[in-house]
């Protein structure tokens, strides 16, 4: 049983690290390219991938993860433990407004598309604020990687 939770742990681990980074780097591209409807097709599946693959994993994680403290007697959270746990909130904080901005542009970029008209000002900001609640999140799921792979006693 702790062989498959740890398998469960680490797959969502990794389906929310590689949906997010692969759907920020084809919105990213999308968004760099212009095209109203290459980015307003490009929202559409960024947001369904969203919802089809992070929303699951981000519920998973915890869950695999307590499960696994339970399997391993754990009763007590070690300091990197605390560290990573605090690091997947920032991480949260972070996305949770980068769900609200992704919806929104998937709307303005699907309007804009249906009437032919250029992207509003507001979808740019839109994007620019995505993309730096992007940073902080990605570098939080990386150290939370390295914190589980080697669980530092120095801290």
């Amino acid at each position: 049983m702790y062989l498959m939770l740890k398998l469960i742990h680490i797959l969502s681990a990794t389906i929310l690290f590689g949906t997010g980074l692969g759907t920020a780097f084809f919105k990213w591209r999308a968004d760099q390219s212009g095209d109203v409807a290459s980015i307003a097709h490009t929202n559409r599946v960024v947001v369904l991938a969203d919802w089809v693959f992070t929303t699951p994993a981000i519920v998973i994680q915890p869950l695999s993860g307590m499960f696994l403290m339970q399997k391993l007697g754990m009763t007590d959270f070690p300091p990197w433990l605390i560290i990573a746990l605090c690091l997947y909130g920032l991480a949260g904080l972070c996305w949770l407004p980068v769900v609200a901005l992704q919806l929104r542009m998937r709307r303005v970029s699907a309007q804009a598309w249906a009437t032919a008209k250029p992207l509003p000002a507001q979808y740019w900001r839109d994007a620019r604020y995505w993309f730096y609640l992007g940073i902080p999140a990605f570098t939080a799921m990386i150290a939370i990687y390295g914190l589980m792979m080697f669980k530092p006693t120095w801290v």
